[in-house]
């Protein structure tokens, strides 16, 4: 079975891409379009990691990651955050 990961981000033309890049190394992939729709997908199934975005509208990345943390299930899931945000603040609380 393959490994599963999820990608969160509001551009579809970005994961296409990561998903794309993903699907032709093996693995599975879940999208969200934001981080209060990743959530909802999050329902309790194994998800080796997390590719997300930091600026999203209705919920971004910073709040989701936080959300992810206090759930049990994916307290230790890795994740990646892929951003072109380059304000130090936001990198130093992601």
């Amino acid at each position: 079975m393959a490994k599963l990961i999820m990608i969160v981000d509001d551009s579809a033309s970005m994961r296409r891409v990561v998903g794309i890049a993903l699907k032709g190394a093996g693995y599975d992939v879940i999208e969200g379009c934001d981080g209060r729709d990743a959530l909802a997908k999050l329902t309790g199934q194994k998800v080796h990691m997390i590719i997300s975005d930091v600026n999203m509208p209705v919920m971004d990345g910073i709040a989701f990651l936080k959300a992810v943390k206090q759930m049990p299930a994916y307290k230790f899931t890795p994740v990646i955050m892929l951003t072109t945000e380059s304000a130090e603040e936001k990198k130093r609380e992601g």
